[in-house]
């Protein structure tokens, strides 16, 4: 039996206020060219379906073509909830979709409940997926019975139910499990939400002893904790700390002898990602910055004062831009309490200093007149303070 294992699609996710759903049905898309192309009997999606408990209307049809696709394309699908969907959404309706071939495990009630895949003539070994959702560990807790807290705790738990009903199955039964957790000597990235309670968000390797596979979620970036223990992470980048990952999900067979070699299939980038740093004019104009007009672009202008309308400028060459920083060379930042800051200043004195610290330069005679008008009109102008400061 061949296996996908996947996970994080957060379909609905923007990327800096950038619409991702034209990219996301294209990753999901080439998912169901790799199930054909890989004769991949199940796919395994370890969580975060969605980016919203609440998805758009338009998330959720491009997650469920992508989901029917892979159908099409020759495999079923397991998928658990992760920290960003509905369990509750997700799983409605779970007992109708089985029988098309989507088995959703979303409920603390259904860990110990796996899908049981017959092997087939050539293995004879049954195959029992086990889907653990994201576990909030307050709430987990009182529905798996237990007093300790913490992801550990209810992990662990979770994990003692599953091996306990492996034990009761016919010997020879192959185990996978799906997971969405935060695991000890990974990698996290700035896409991901924190699911740290009481300050302690990691669990040990140690919980998932005892399985065939553990098929991760919820951190972006692809890694291999063991080598049966692994993160596919997301199928696209959610954020420019994820420049230098190459997404990938990982493929594997399943036989009477266990889990054989895990094997990475990288994922297309549809958009890739660009970091410059420099002044707007260099930027707008340097040639070694042409490959990257057609990419996701987050610039730190460098310019002593800040350029007017610099993102709207920034898109004339790089139309995909979408953050932006200001950071002036040589500039010294002082950072002082409100207090401090106004301490016997005149109002406009204090709106002069704001306007110069948001772009290091004084207001030019235009803002001057209209800084004056503004004050006056809300009775703040001091007129003394006008010859010294223009």
């Amino acid at each position: 039996m061949r296996m996908l294992h996947t996970s994080d699609w957060h379909v609905g996710r923007t990327f800096h206020g950038a619409d991702l759903l034209t990219e996301q049905a294209a990753a999901l898309d080439h998912l169901a060219g790799l199930v054909r192309d890989e004769a991949v009997d199940v796919v395994l999606v370890a969580g975060d379906i969605y980016d919203r408990a609440v998805p758009s209307a338009e998330a959720v049809r491009v997650a469920t073509t992508g989901m029917r696709r892979i159908r099409e394309a020759g495999a079923e699908l397991v998928l658990t909830s992760g920290n960003h969907d509905s369990a509750a959404r997700l799983g409605a309706f779970a007992e109708f979709a089985a029988a098309g071939g989507l088995h959703l495990r979303t409920t603390v009630a259904g860990i110990a409940e796996p899908i049981v895949f017959d092997g087939g003539e050539a293995s004879g070994a049954p195959v029992a997926v086990y889907g653990i959702p994201y576990l909030e560990p307050e709430t987990a807790r009182h529905a798996l019975g237990i007093d300790d807290r913490g992801h550990t705790a209810v992990l662990t738990e979770a994990m003692r139910r599953v091996r306990e009903d492996l034990v009761a199955r016919a010997e020879g039964t192959r185990s996978i499990v799906l997971a969405h957790a935060f695991v000890t000597g990974a990698a996290a990235c700035d896409s991901e939400r924190t699911i740290a309670v009481g300050g302690v968000e990691q669990v040990p390797g140690s919980v998932f002893d005892g399985v065939d596979y553990v098929a991760l979620g919820h951190l972006h970036g692809p890694q291999v904790l063991d080598e049966h223990v692994r993160y596919s992470g997301s199928p696209l980048a959610y954020s420019f700390s994820e420049m230098s990952q190459r997404k990938s999900v990982f493929l594997f067979d399943v036989d009477e002898r266990g889990v054989g070699e895990v094997r990475r299939r990288e994922l297309p980038v549809p958009r890739p990602l660009a970091t410059m740093r420099g002044e707007l004019e260099e930027l707008l104009a340097a040639p070694e910055h042409a490959p990257h007009v057609d990419s996701f672009v987050s610039a730190t202008l460098t310019d002593r004062v800040r350029p007017v309308d610099a993102m709207r400028r920034l898109r004339e060459r790089f139309p995909y831009a979408v953050h932006l920083d200001w950071e002036p060379e040589g500039a010294e930042t002082t950072v002082l309490r409100y207090a401090e800051a106004v301490r016997g200043r005149s109002d406009t004195e204090i709106a002069r200093g704001f306007l110069e610290d948001c772009r290091n330069a004084p207001p030019n005679d235009r803002e001057e007149t209209l800084l004056v008008a503004a004050l006056e009109a809300a009775g703040k102008h001091d007129p003394g303070q006008d010859g010294e400061q223009r």
